[in-house]
């Protein structure tokens, strides 16, 4: 048997009228990928047709059957035959003058093991008995087939009919259907679109790329991996090497004359200088030609497009080292794949998620060498000078231990009494000396260095101090001669210092640190373009595959928007918005109205017996909307159903309820328990379509690891959304909120109905769960036809259903009751939940004919109905 995993849609076919419209394979093929086409799914490979049609019609439309029997498919074609109304008139001829209802005549085309009938003669649908429904009512027969394309309880009920005698069967029924009103449905279902696409900004702004540690492992290899190799890019014995460090050895010589030019020694004799000018010099002069290498090679690093192999080959060719990509290109596309499951499982909207996979593609694409050619004017030979300059402008600042041991010096070297208070001058001349010697020891040209005026100028104070103590305190000459020695230890060391930081000063604006730092600026970037060429095809197919999903993804979300923009509103009594706008069988008559009603069987397009359960969007035309008794879908325009005819019975008070045009046209065997919604709607209905979205791009990502994530692949990509946010809405209208998609999901727990509908599963859970007695349910027969069902209580088969979503909430509920229900159905429909009873009919009621000929069409006069003889050559009984 086929199981609800291999089904994916029922198709519904309405034979009661046009059935002349399906007189060939061509043509049932059409009608099978019309309905499946409007919902968005392919062709099935295990066909479930879902037949109405009336007694008299099995005979009468053999050709459809057999036709729909033959479908050509993958695997077994199942087909349900729903019935509705009386069998038909007498036969004659004597002993066997049977009444309506007294026998079903089918033909042996019909008989096979994949073929099930449920005969419901009168679908029971008036709620009081002033009431007088059609037999075929439709704003119950329309629930019925509405149950009945739920593939699982489609697969359900033609198992346990091949259990049955004669595969046939009289429906019992108990229903109650959980959704949300057509208005709230829809507000939720385009807040969600809207949340799913995100807001478009239109500027691309830019957003924080995921952290490395989160980035999956093929893209955080192309990412982080490039860092890793800033060491060894320069070859031992190549030129770029040999050009480094000729210029980091005039440097080094350099910085070994700025020492010995510090130290006392400096300061007397000009050699030291003239030994670090030369090697300033000859440094400038290297890094001229290290800087000239640095140019060609990023001139030969590949131009305005991405690195090549032959740009990797002249950078050998100048003694730079790139590294191999050590496979670390593979699983881009799963990578990618990855990354985007992971934000979107995150919540994160479509756009932003793009917006992710731009940033991704800018740090991860590699930058060719002519791109970092201007660059190389952060370390010329003028930014060198004018670093240079800019580090000597003014002299450097004297330290306050400088000018303490200044004042100091001077201080202690004043404690003389009169006439030796001259030798308090000595420490005071020394610091003068030394700012005109190192001033001019540091001349630049005509120009002698500036020197700092803060030691002097503490010295003089010193030693004015020293003097004015000397006189008040009159201290003998050993301390005065003592005192001018330490004062002359702390003058050394002051000169040292101011000598020192002077020297640096001055070799700091001859552009010694300023060389050093181009000399790595320009190191550097030989580094950072060895890096870019690192992996380069690898990272630029990555950067243009991420491009390429973002802009699938702002596709798909540019399609949300289209899916969430509002319809126009249907004209009432139209069907044009709800879920089933697309099944033909809703747009033809009844075969069972009277000639005056409507068309005849053979017109396909004429008739509107469904106007009574079209949905209508518009609001209430009494002003007084009760969604728990008048469902939109089964609401609409009561008459000619929903009320009888003024004619019908006398006007009276006990009629007046009637005449108001308020009847309730759900069927008494259906309760509804309509939700306003719950916390949960928007964001779970969000997380539906972030599957739908993932499922849909599944093929995209074969294409982008075979790198064929081209214009092709994306256009399909962008119509199979298109298809699937479609299907997704389909699935909302038919299924309800309740089921979710039937997509790969993530493995989070759905919400339960109170998250999503705002109502309770303990009623559902009570339904379900109730004793399987014929009060619980409704008989879908005339009264004349129930004595043609079986008297055994034990031959009635029982169908306990209810939506998966709520197995949990209901096993929950039926384990605290203490009473659990074993073997019920969990279904895909997240709508419907119940009971179904199939009452088998007494043997001899059913008998199967061997038609002579296949018949076209429903031509057959009232007296042929009564003569089956006339179109069979013999009758089986079903007892064979």
């Amino acid at each position: 048997m086929t199981s609800p995993e291999d089904a994916t849609a029922v198709v519904r076919l309405d034979l009661r009228a046009g059935a002349a419209a399906l007189a060939t394979t061509q043509a049932v093929r059409d009608r099978v990928a019309e309905q499946l086409g409007r919902a968005g799914l392919p062709e099935p490979d295990y066909p479930l047709f879902l037949v109405t049609d009336t007694p008299a019609g099995l005979t009468d439309h053999q050709l459809q059957y057999e036709l729909l029997s033959g479908y050509r498919a993958v695997g077994e074609t199942r087909i349900l035959v729903l019935l509705v109304g009386s069998s038909p008139g007498s036969y004659a001829g004597g002993e066997e003058a049977y009444l309506p209802d007294r026998r079903l005549v089918r033909p042996t085309t019909l008989r096979a093991s994949t073929t099930g009938l449920v005969w419901a003669g009168d679908l029971r649908s008036a709620r009081t008995a002033l009431d007088r429904r059609e037999p075929d009512d439709p704003a119950s027969l329309a629930v019925l087939v509405d149950l009945l394309s739920v593939p699982d309880v489609f697969v359900r009920v033609l198992e346990n009919l091949r259990k049955l005698p004669d595969s046939i069967a009289a429906p019992g029924i108990r229903l109650l259907e959980q959704d949300l009103p057509t208005e709230v449905r829809d507000r939720a279902w385009r807040d969600a679109l809207t949340r799913f696409a995100g807001e478009d900004t239109g500027a691309g702004d830019p957003v924080d790329i995921v952290p490395d540690s989160r980035l999956p492992e093929p893209l955080r290899a192309l990412v982080t991996g490039r860092d890793s190799r800033g060491q060894g890019h320069r070859r031992p014995d190549g030129q770029a090497n040999l050009a480094h460090r000729t210029c980091a050895e005039s440097l080094d010589r350099a910085d070994e004359d700025l020492v010995a030019l510090r130290s006392f020694p400096g300061l007397l004799h000009p050699a030291r200088r003239d030994a670090l000018e030369a090697d300033l010099h000859q440094a400038r002069e290297d890094l001229d030609g290290f800087r000239a290498l640095v140019e060609r090679a990023l001139q030969g690093g590949g131009g305005a497009a991405a690195p090549t192999a032959e740009a990797t080959a002249r950078l050998g060719a100048l003694g730079l080292r790139v590294p191999t990509a050590d496979r670390a290109g593979e699983r881009v596309g799963e990578g990618l794949r990855e990354l985007a499951g992971t934000l979107l499982g995150d919540g994160l909207a479509l756009r932003s998620v793009a917006q992710h996979f731009t940033a991704l593609a800018g740090r991860v694409e590699p930058v060719p060498g002519t791109a970092l050619l201007h660059r190389l004017a952060d370390h010329s030979e003028e930014s060198v000078t004018r670093g240079s300059a800019t580090e000597y402008a003014a002299p450097p600042r004297t330290p306050g231990a400088v000018l303490l041991m200044a004042g100091a010096a001077g201080l202690l070297g004043g404690l003389w009494q009169w006439p030796a208070v001259l030798a308090a001058l000595v420490v005071p001349v020394l610091f003068v000396v030394v700012a005109l010697l190192g001033a001019n020891r540091l001349r630049t040209g005509r120009r002698a260095a500036r020197w700092t005026t803060g030691p002097r100028v503490a010295a003089v104070a010193g030693a004015v101090a020293g003097a004015a103590v000397a006189y008040a305190a009159d201290p003998p000459l050993w301390l005065g001669g003592t005192g001018l020695i330490v004062g002359l230890g702390l003058t050394a060391e002051a000169v040292r210092r101011l000598w020192r930081d002077a020297a640096d000063s001055w070799a700091a604006g001859r552009g010694t640190t300023a060389l050093r730092t181009a000399l790595d600026g320009l190191d550097d970037l030989l580094a950072e373009l060895v890096r870019e060429h690192w992996a380069a095809e690898e990272r630029l197919y990555c950067a243009d595959a991420a491009r390429s999903v973002a802009g699938m993804l702002r596709a798909t979300a540019a399609a949300a928007d289209s899916q969430a923009a509002p319809e126009p509103l249907a004209p009432a009594g139209t069907g044009g918005s709800g879920p089933y706008e697309d099944d033909d069988w809703l747009s033809a008559p009844s075969a069972l109205e009277t000639p005056e009603s409507g068309a005849a069987d053979g017109d396909a397009d004429d008739g509107d017996w469904a106007a009574a359960y079209a949905w209508d969007n518009t609001p209430d035309r009494n002003g007084d909307h009760d969604a728990g008794r008048d469902d939109d879908r089964y609401g609409g325009d009561p008459a000619p159903y929903g009320v009888p005819s003024p004619a019908a019975y006398p006007a009276g008070p006990d009629d007046a309820p009637w005449e108001s045009g308020e009847g309730d046209r759900a069927p008494r065997w259906l309760d509804r328990e309509i939700g306003e919604g719950g916390p949960d709607l928007v964001a779970t209905l969000a997380g539906d379509l972030r599957n739908t979205a993932m499922a849909a791009m599944a093929p995209y990502w074969g294409a982008v690891e075979r790198g064929q994530a081209g214009a092709l692949a994306l256009a399909r990509t962008e119509q199979r959304v298109r298809e699937l946010l479609s299907a997704a809405r389909h699935h909302l209208w038919h299924y309800g909120v309740l089921a979710p998609p039937p997509y790969p999901a993530d493995h989070r727990a759905r919400t339960t109905a109170a998250g999503l509908l705002g109502t309770d599963s303990l009623r559902v859970a009570e339904l379900v769960g109730r004793e399987a007695d014929r009060g619980a349910v409704v008989q879908l027969s005339s009264p004349e036809q129930g004595a043609l069902l079986s008297r055994d209580p034990g031959a009635a088969l029982w169908i306990r259903f209810a939506p998966g979503t709520l197995q949990g909430e209901i096993e929950t509920a039926w384990r605290k009751s203490g009473s659990p229900v074993e073997e019920a159905l969990w279904t895909s429909s997240g709508r419907y939940a119940g009971l179904i009873r199939l009452t088998p009919l007494r043997m001899g009621v059913v008998d199967t004919v061997l038609p002579r000929q296949s018949t076209g069409g429903s031509t057959r006069t009232d007296a042929d109905r009564a003569e089956p003889s006339v179109h069979a050559e013999f009758r089986e009984d079903d007892r064979w």
